[in-house]
């Protein structure tokens, strides 16, 4: 049975094997121009329509189409092209976030150990200084004490306190060059406790 735009009752078009392929054949080519101009892409055009018909088909016996078979298949065509492109953009979000988040997570991970490593740089420069500069270093840093109350403690003058700082400050300075923010904080933070005293 050869259909037309003229087409007979629903039930019979898909019902009968030969009928169904002739509607197949009469709006294939329209339905996957039509989800190309949703989708922009031919392949997944063509897979929209193959899996309507495919639906149709195994739904035939219980489908109850109240429209005219064409206006249901060019909506019906039309749906899942919105679906598609809702199901992608859903995905790319989800993908976006959970990009985001994988960064977020290895910026985390990636500044705790550049902490953990510069930490270990710093305490290593520290340990390297000798005794006494060590420990005015330390007082100075660690116990927030300003540079009249190491001296006190020490029983030393204020001028070695500021003489014993000053190489201290000048080898870290050298030692962490690659560090030097981290290094300028340190510093003023010092010169604050200095200026306070």
């Amino acid at each position: 049975m050869e259909l037309t735009e003229k087409e007979p009752s629903t039930r019979l078009l898909i019902s009968d094997k030969r009928s169904f392929e002739s509607l197949f054949h009469l709006h294939y080519s329209d339905l996957c121009s039509y989800a190309h101009h949703f989708i922009k892409d031919f392949a997944a055009s063509e897979e929209i329509v193959q899996d309507l018909f495919v639906n149709l088909w195994a739904k035939k016996d219980n489908l109850e189409i109240k429209s005219s078979l064409k206006s249901y298949l060019f909506q019906s065509t039309k749906n899942r092209c919105l679906n598609l492109i809702k199901h992608i953009e859903v995905r790319e979000n989800y993908k976006g976030i959970n990009k985001e988040r994988r960064e977020e997570q290895e910026n985390i991970a990636g500044n705790e150990m550049e902490a953990a490593e510069l930490s270990a740089k710093i305490e290593n420069a520290i340990s390297s200084l000798p005794t006494e500069r060590q420990k005015i270093f330390r007082m100075s840093r660690f116990e927030d004490l300003k540079y009249k109350e190491i001296a006190e403690e020490l029983e030393i003058s204020i001028k070695t306190v500021e003489n014993q700082m000053g190489k201290a400050l000048k080898y870290l300075r050298g030692e962490l060059a690659d560090y030097l923010p981290l290094f300028l904080i340190l510093v003023a933070k010092i010169n604050e406790l200095y200026f306070l005293g």
